[in-house]
């Protein structure tokens, strides 16, 4: 935990990850402080880089994206990487980029319509870097547990 937070920012924190909308007055409610005072910890919690952005989280079945996905992605010469992270930036399927340990270069979640969709982002991301060597692709059946929520410990 940084040492710039104190115990009514990780409550603030806390209650704005959980439900982002809430207006300030009912965050200085719950919080017990004046809502000025709220929005000044808010903008202060952003200055120091904690608040990153708002986001609306959307369904993705709501816009026929139904199929989720795992790539491994693998090479053995280090000038791979340049073009390979130049073109999962630019592809919006990719919704994630994970440098690993392992056998692997990186894992990137991937989200599609379909199998074919799948297939297509395959061909041409993924096969157009030139040196990349090796892909696995795992398919999520389904998802008891996904959140972007981190733990915060008052």
């Amino acid at each position: 935990m940084s040492s710039d937070l104190d115990e009514t920012d990780l409550r603030l924190l806390a209650l704005l990850q959980n439900d982002g909308l809430q207006s300030m007055a009912e965050l200085s409610k719950a919080i017990g402080i004046a809502p000025s005072t709220l929005n000044d910890r808010v903008k202060r919690l952003g200055r120091l880089g904690t608040i990153t952005g708002t986001h609306a989280h959307i369904d993705p079945q709501a816009l026929g994206l139904g199929l989720l996905a795992f790539v491994f992605v693998g090479w053995s010469e280090s000038a791979v990487e340049v073009d390979f992270l130049r073109r999962i930036a630019a592809a919006s399927q990719v919704l994630e980029c994970h440098h690993v340990t392992g056998a692997w270069n990186y894992l990137l979640k991937v989200r599609v319509k379909d199998t074919r969709a799948l297939e297509a982002f395959l061909g041409t991301v993924l096969k157009q870097v030139k040196g990349l060597q090796r892909t696995e692709t795992l398919i999520v059946l389904s998802s008891p547990k996904e959140t972007s929520a981190l733990p915060i410990e008052e």
